[in-house]
């Protein structure tokens, strides 16, 4: 998800300030993707020289309120029916990391194994925890699910990598 369609889909409910994007940005998110002010106004600054948001007036205190254009609309809803493409995905560090350890000689894949197990498990109870702690939001809690499969799967997937490892090295 790019922040651009992030700030284009809250902008569609209703006009907003960037304080105000950033804050229900991080909310929709699960907090899991802070951001930090400045890339709240430049992403904007991009959105209106492109035509998909227009600064609407001040509020009471004098913030810049921005709405979302026509054309924004047409971009979001081109964005939400047009699926992610897994190719479009950063490479998997992780993937690499354990191909590169097996490819050379001098190190413990297990260990590796092992040290990527421990920060996962820490990582899914503080998924866990957060979830507990997220309370009704729905789009937080889908986050934080979407965040606790993968790191189960990552679980498994280590699970595998150690399964196949020892295998080879009998």
């Amino acid at each position: 998800m790019s922040i651009r369609h992030g700030l284009l889909a809250l902008l569609s409910s209703a006009p907003r300030y960037g304080y105000q994007l950033r804050v229900e940005f991080e909310a929709s998110t699960g907090a899991t993707w802070p951001l930090n002010i400045g890339q709240v106004y430049t992403t904007l600054a991009r959105l209106e020289r492109d035509g998909l948001v227009a600064p609407g007036g001040a509020d009471e205190q004098g913030r810049t309120v921005y709405t979302i254009t026509e054309a924004g609309r047409e971009e979001l809803e081109r964005w939400f029916s047009t699926p992610v493409d897994h190719s479009d995905r950063p490479r998997d560090e992780l993937a690499i990391k354990i191909a590169m350890a097996v490819a050379a000689t001098d190190v413990d894949v297990g260990a590796v194994i092992l040290a990527q197990r421990m920060a996962t498990m820490r990582t899914l109870q503080d998924l866990t925890r957060a979830k507990r702690a997220a309370g009704d939001g729905l789009a937080q809690r889908l986050v934080l699910e979407s965040m606790i499969f993968k790191a189960e799967a990552e679980q498994r997937w280590l699970d595998h990598c150690e399964a196949v490892v020892k295998e080879k090295n009998r």
